[in-house]
């Protein structure tokens, strides 16, 4: 894949695409809507109210978001040339999906969304306090995604096309059968299937829906509390390097490479298991007066750890990427980065 030719739409990502609504807020509104810092969940009857209370109270920022379409946009900034990467997941047909649609294709992702005009485009409450964030998803449209929209003659051309397909675990609440799809094509041709575990609420809800999809997973992410709560529900204990080894050591659907378990820690030092042994990468450290938000680190992560796997590099290289596109994004609001990006 060395070719920039061969780099044509190869990282394909499958997910939720929410429009942020990020803020600044006091403990008081966390506490209020029953929503723990640094942590990931889906909004409930008792959230909706937040949504409002945050427009209408606080300075707000609208972002592209969804975790995948997070990791999407951060590798497509990081392979520089437009179309490298493309995205699918259901908005709808309002001003929400407009804004997601104008702000993939101003970075340089093909998007292939499926519209759904009777419900809303989904939003996401990033509730920021102190540089540490919370995240309350409404996913609404996303929620609506069909297995359908992957027999689209677009939707085909853009699977044939791509290499290397990622989704996070939030995809798991919405459409098994669409990442089974995906994850089976990928193992039929020994192409690379991705996943992250994304939340705790993941691994302990829908554990069966994880289940199903990890016999094809060549590569998962995870950080150190969502490794800790799938060590916990499979019986791995709580040593990190031990959950991260095991977890590479279930079965797979395919012989043809072995699965790489990525797990960050934050400004600890990531580990990667795979083949039977544990390698540590140290972060460098950076000055909390240079944090702003950590919202969207561990999706920047993944993706620039995609763009160097895209271009066949080391695994220490697409760490290496991980850690730079990660370093850039906390310094930033939401899962934003400058213009022009300075890896080399």
């Amino acid at each position: 894949m060395s070719a920039n030719s061969d780099l044509q739409g190869a990282i394909l990502g499958l997910g939720n695409p929410l429009l942020d609504i990020s803020a600044d807020v006091p403990l008081e509104v966390l506490e209020k809507y029953d929503v723990a810092l640094n942590n990931a969940c889906l909004a409930e009857e008792k959230h909706l109210a937040l949504y409002p209370e945050l427009v209408e109270n606080y300075p707000v920022q609208y972002i592209a978001g969804g975790a995948t379409q997070n990791s999407i946009r951060v590798a497509q900034w990081m392979l520089r040339e437009p179309g490298f990467t493309s995205y699918m997941g259901a908005v709808g047909s309002d001003d929400f999906a407009q804004t997601l649609e104008d702000s993939a294709a101003k970075d340089g992702v093909l998007v292939h969304y499926m519209k759904n005009e009777s419900v809303a485009t989904g939003t996401c409450a990033v509730l920021i306090n102190g540089g540490e964030r919370s995240l309350v998803a409404n996913l609404a449209a996303a929620n609506t995604f069909a297995p359908s929209h992957l027999e689209t003659e677009a939707a085909k051309n853009i699977i044939d096309r791509a290499k290397i397909y990622y989704s996070a675990g939030f995809f798991l609440t919405v459409s098994v059968e669409s990442l089974l799809t995906v994850a089976k094509h990928a193992n039929d041709n020994s192409k690379i299937f991705c996943m992250n575990l994304a939340a705790p609420f993941i691994i302990d809800f829908f554990g069966d829906q994880l289940a199903s999809c990890m016999p094809y997973a060549d590569f998962v992410f995870a950080n150190e509390s969502e490794a800790a709560a799938y060590g916990k529900k499979h019986g791995y204990g709580e040593d990190i390097s031990t959950i991260a080894l095991k977890l590479a050591a279930e079965p797979k659907a395919s012989g043809t490479r072995p699965r790489v378990v990525v797990f960050t820690q934050g400004s600890e030092s990531t580990l990667v298991a795979c083949g039977g042994k544990v390698t540590e990468y140290a972060v460098e450290p950076l000055s909390k007066e240079l944090l702003v938000d950590t919202n969207g680190a561990g999706d920047a992560f993944v993706g620039g750890f995609l763009a160097q796997l895209a271009k066949e590099q080391s695994l220490a290289e697409c760490v290496r990427a991980g850690h730079f596109a990660s370093r850039v994004v906390i310094q930033r609001s939401g899962c934003s980065f400058p213009e022009h990006c300075q890896f080399e």
